[in-house]
């Protein structure tokens, strides 16, 4: 199976994956930091007051903690990806060229 453009760009400058590794795990930190915790308060909080908590901004707030999920998701994923590499780089020895 072929690898992506993406994955061959990491493999070629593996110290772009070490820079991109470090950033997104520390992405993936900030944006999951108590992030269930806040999600389940705002459900309540949503449940308990209703109507009167969409006014106030519990619905808006819900829809930033599902955005702030989806993007430490993507950070975990990028971390993954540029782990993939890197490992590789060291078990197989694919460091020809640089």
């Amino acid at each position: 199976m072929p690898y992506s453009r993406l994955y061959s760009l990491l493999a070629r400058h593996w110290w772009l994956a070490f820079l991109l590794l470090g950033f997104s795990f520390v992405g993936f930190g900030l944006s999951s930091l108590n992030l269930l915790h806040v999600l389940s308060a705002n459900l309540e909080f949503l449940t308990t007051y209703g109507w009167d908590a969409v006014r106030d901004g519990g619905l808006w707030q819900l829809v930033q903690l599902v955005v702030s999920g989806y993007v430490a998701a993507a950070c975990y994923v990028a971390c993954k990806l540029c782990e993939k590499v890197l490992v590789e780089r060291l078990a197989v020895g694919q460091h020809k060229g640089n």
